[in-house]
């Protein structure tokens, strides 16, 4: 019997558990990735180097290697491009234009207002002359089509719009950029599968971020502590977020506020959640593997509903390290890490000399840990442990 042959797109750190999962089913893996010293080209069966914009290669390779499935993780970057591929070869995936509402903010608000889904109001400039003073401030602009809070800044006025601008303009290709209204409240996100016309939640993700003008996720936390009526309201919503947004064989991760009982969506897109959300926070809260359930979903498996309820019920959680910026003169000790009861995997990618930066979105954070506990109180301490042992054991120069 021929194995099975699955194209992955992109190649970078956080597609190596999903490159792992398709070799544990015995899958061919095709890699494909604009930069040649991709991080995980050596993992995958063949490699191939392909600038993200080229349909006709991407193409010719899903057809010489006779793909039985096309698969990313946690980027919206290629979905476009996948669902072109998937069109042409009759694969299972997200149609083109799902594609192109999912990774277009303001086309993706759109839809949300046209299907009464509750979302932040926003509107588009091009430049400091689109500004007027009927703006309600505090306002957050980011990029239509940028991911990873990326050109994300938090304005309280005028004058932090007009000074943000351009940094969120260096984060976008289109010639415009979002302003929206700023959403107070608790964040999290939703993790979900879309399979045969219905939406299952997996679980909820509580979220802690960074402190404005930026808006990086520091932690995530599951299972989210909400009551049984928001957790009502938000399977409503993620209900009506799949209708809207036509989401079909495919997982989604959804950004959403909670405040005084109301729930506002800020985004969506049908993908795997990133910062290791969908690849070990749900494995390790409920024993659900979202990336076998996106291949088996890719390569035409046929799923049963039962592999959309939980094995058990635990807490699991990412820290993001958070140092003061300046120069690290002394590590002894970080070891340490690893005697935390609960503690799954931890990095630090930093060294001696090295400047520690700001962390302004999710591509210059420099450490996490991740844990799974019986509990949230136990996961809480361990978190306080991950600080307390970072601070005794980094020196650094200010």
């Amino acid at each position: 019997m021929n194995r099975k042959t699955i194209l992955i797109f992109g190649l970078g750190a956080l597609q190596k558990s999903i490159i792992e999962r398709c070799k544990i089913k015995g899958l061919k893996t095709i890699g494909i990735d604009l930069n040649s010293e991709a991080e995980c080209r050596d993992f995958v069966d063949i490699f191939e180097v392909v600038e993200a914009s080229d349909f006709e290669k991407t193409y010719a390779i899903a057809k010489r290697y006779n793909v039985t499935g096309l698969i990313t993780a946690a980027t919206d970057k290629p979905l476009v491009m996948m669902a072109r591929v998937a069109d042409e070869l009759g694969l299972p995936f997200i149609s083109i234009q799902t594609a192109e509402w999912s990774t277009d903010k303001l086309l993706m608000k759109q839809k949300f207002q046209q299907h009464q889904i509750p979302c932040a109001n926003g509107f588009v400039i091009g430049s400091t002359r689109d500004l007027n003073d009927s703006i309600l401030y505090p306002v957050i602009m980011k990029p239509r089509d940028n991911s990873g809070s990326r050109g994300v800044m938090f304005c309280n006025n005028y004058t932090e719009l007009t000074e943000a601008i351009e940094e969120v303009f260096k984060c976008t290709k289109k010639a415009n950029v979002l302003v929206e209204e700023y959403l107070d409240g608790r964040e999290f996100s939703v993790e979900a599968v879309h399979y045969q016309n219905n939406s299952h939640i997996l679980q909820i993700t509580q979220k802690t971020t960074t402190e404005f003008p930026y808006n990086v996720e520091l932690a995530h936390i599951q299972p989210a502590e909400i009551t049984n009526e928001e957790m009502q309201q938000i399977q409503r919503i993620i209900e009506r977020v799949a209708i809207a947004l036509k989401f079909e064989n495919c997982t989604s991760h959804t950004e959403l506020k909670i405040a005084s009982g109301k729930i506002k969506i800020i985004e969506t897109s049908p993908r795997l959640g990133g910062d290791f959300i969908s690849s070990k926070l749900v494995p390790l809260s409920t024993g659900i593997n979202m990336e076998d359930i996106l291949i088996d979903i890719c390569t035409g498996s046929v799923l049963d509903s039962t592999r959309f309820y939980p094995l058990y019920q635990k807490s699991s959680g990412i820290i993001y390290f958070e140092l003061p910026e300046g120069f690290i003169t002394a590590i002894s000790g970080i070891e340490q890490l690893n005697d935390i009861e609960g503690i799954v995997s931890w990095s630090f990618a930093l060294s001696i000399g090295d400047k520690v930066p700001k962390i302004t979105s999710s591509l210059n954070r420099y450490g996490h840990a991740i844990f799974q506990t019986d509990n949230k109180e136990h996961l809480m301490k361990c978190f306080k442990q991950v600080e307390n042992i970072l601070q005794n054991t980094i020196s650094i120069q200010l």
